[in-house]
Formats: C-alpha cells, sequence, structure tokens
C-alpha cells in the first residue's frame, strides 16, 4: 500500500520531541514555552514537511495498554520507505523510549538491528528484517511480541536528517566511547563537536569497531544526548530563529502516527516540565554473545532470562529499579 499523507495537524514540536529522541516529550515542552509566540510559523514548517504513517500498529492481538506510562518506538533508517503498511529497506536503527507515569525519567534503550528475535509470521530472524517483511507495522509487532509491552507511538526518521537537525544546532558535542578514524574523519575517546558530516558518520559506523553494532548503539546514544544538550542550551531555547530552523530541518526526514498530535504532545511536554538531560537514562536490549544461523547469517543473540525481567519491569513500570539490578 503506498504511503499516503493524512489531514494536516498541527504538531510544531513534534520534530524536536522525535529528534532528540531520549528527552522526547520534556524537550517538547521547553520548546512549546519559549516558542509559543512564533506557533503559527512553526506549525506552518511542519506541516509542509512531515508525514503521517499510514496505519502503523499491528491488527493482530496485542499486549494491553500501559496505565499511566508511555512507550515510543523510534526507528532510523536510510529513507522512511517503510512507513505505512508498505515494506521497505531494514531499519538501521531500533530504539524504545520509555515514560514512567511519574515523569521523573525518560528511559531509552537500543535494540541491535542484527538482535536474532522470533518475526511473527516469518519464523527466528534478524530483528531489522520485519521492516523489510511488512514495514512499520510488522516492526511493532515483532517488538511487542519480544517484550509483551504495548507501543503506543512511533516516529521514523531518515538518517539524513541527523545531518539536518545537527548542522540547525550549529553542530553539536558528544562523548564518544572510543577513539577512532573512519572515511577520513578521527573521533576521539571523550569530547568531540561534531558539524551535521560527522555526526552522520558518527551514528552510521559500524565496521571500525571489533565489537561492531556494540559500539555504535553507544555513539546513537552519545549523539541524542549531544542533540538534547544542544536543543535546551541556552543559545538554542533563547533564540526563536533557531528553534524555527531546527524544526524545519528535522520535519522534511520525519513520519509519525497520527496520534502523537499537537495536544498530546503539549500535554506529555508538560507533564515532563522538570526532567533534564540528566534524567535520560540510556541503555541497550540484553544480549549473550554472537552466533550464526544454518543459512551462515551472523547475528546477536538475545539474553533470553534478562529480557524476560526487563519485560516485567517495563509492564510493572519499575525500569529504574531493574537497571540498578541490571547494570549495563
Amino acid at each position: 500500500m503506498p504511503r499516503r499523507r493524512t489531514a494536516r495537524r498541527r504538531r510544531p514540536f513534534l520534530v524536536a520531541l522525535i529528534a532528540t529522541v531520549g528527552a522526547l516529550v520534556g524537550i517538547a515542552a521547553v520548546i512549546a514555552v519559549v516558542a509559543s509566540v512564533f506557533i503559527g510559523v512553526l506549525a506552518r514548517s511542519y506541516d509542509r514537511n512531515s508525514e503521517t504513517i499510514a496505519d502503523p500498529f499491528p491488527t493482530a492481538d496485542r499486549p494491553a495498554p500501559s496505565t499511566g506510562a508511555e512507550n515510543i518506538l523510534l526507528i532510523g533508517s536510510d529513507s522512511r520507505s517503510g512507513a505505512g503498511t508498505a515494506s521497505g529497506g531494514r531499519s538501521d536503527t531500533l530504539m524504545l523510549a520509555h515514560v514512567p507515569a511519574d515523569r521523573k525519567a525518560v528511559y531509552l534503550m537500543s535494540i541491535m538491528r542484527d538482535s536474532w528475535v522470533d518475526v511473527p509470521g516469518h519464523g527466528t530472524a534478524k530483528i531489522n528484517a520485519a521492516s523489510s517483511w511488512g514495514g512499520v507495522p510488522l516492526t511493532v509487532q515483532t517488538v511487542e511480541q519480544l517484550l509483551d509491552v504495548r507501543i503506543d507511538h512511533v516516529a521514523e526518521i531518515d538518517f539524513a536528517g541527523f545531518e539536518g537537525m545537527t548542522d540547525a544546532l550549529g553542530g553539536v558535542t558528544v562523548q564518544s566511547p572510543k577513539d577512532f578514524t573512519v572515511r577520513g574523519q578521527h573521533f576521539v575517546a571523550g569530547t568531540n563537536r561534531l558539524d551535521g558530516a560527522q555526526a552522520l558518520t558518527f551514528v552510521r559506523e559500524r565496521h571500525a569497531f571489533a565489537d561492531a553494532d556494540h559500539t555504535r548503539v553507544e555513539n546513537q546514544q552519545a549523539f541524542m544526548r549531544g542533540i538534547i544538550d544542544g536543543v535546551l542550551s541556552k543559545g538554542t531555547i533563547t533564540n526563536p530563529g533557531r528553534v524555527q530552523d531546527f524544526v524545519t530541518a528535522t520535519s522534511k526526514y520525519l513520519s509519525v502516527d497520527a496520534g502523537l498530535d499537537f495536544q498530546t504532545l503539549v500535554g506529555l511536554g508538560w507533564s515532563l516540565r522538570d526532567v533534564r538531560p540528566s534524567d535520560l537514562q540510556t541503555f541497550t536490549l540484553p544480549t549473550a554473545g554472537g552466533g550464526t544461523s544454518a543459512d551462515g547469517q551472523s547475528y546477536v543473540a538475545v539474553n533470553a532470562g534478562a529480557v524476560q525481567s526487563l519485560s516485567s519491569a517495563l509492564r510493572s513500570d519499575d525500569l529504574g529499579r531493574w537497571l540498578q539490578d541490571n547494570p549495563h
């Protein structure tokens, strides 16, 4: 089914919400306060560029909704070809943002793209194959089945959007876990100031590392922290022009489910008004080494026992305690 554009919705701060991922809704609230005087301009900018995902959720039986908490699935890819029910390219990045009912923190979990899981209707495979076989709905269904929790919202962003949002902020500062060089770009272990092209290289590289995607997802988490710090910096939130540039630069690469309308975002954002970058906790879905499938695919094994306890913590909205008991 071809992707369709739905009726325009006024979601001017959704771009900041999704693009900064970790502090998703909290950032939206901050921007809502400082940018309210030019809300109409931002709304028009967002509406001209962003797209709505058609039918992003599976029709099969789904886990029960959470009480108060929100789970937002974030999909990064080379294009938004997975929007709607159409199949497309494999998703390069999967992250689950968990916003607890008490709104005292935001948890961002990376799911490695080579995680070996059951893809409904297709058997065991790498999790990123779900996007190729069934687009966003099958990706959502696969994650819901893996974690036994309902996904409340979905956002898909083209990797090129990472470059655009970085340049709109005048660059971002990231803390790299490792020193590495790739395609003429050198990144030191520790603090790096990146422009858009450098940021895109930083979040995508995996072959430079012996542990491949393990370091790659750490770099992606570091980038999200850098974006959050950049959006919340005084130089951004007090500068309406920079906020508008950020929204404009990002929205053209963004697709979201219809439920993330302006009213929903403002409500969630206001409830997270006290959340700060230090309240963002990042981690990776527990793994158990690697393996090779019968047809020769190299994959990342999922730690079934740890994922079972993680699932329980997500359902009981006690992820903070789970992270204390399962340091990463």
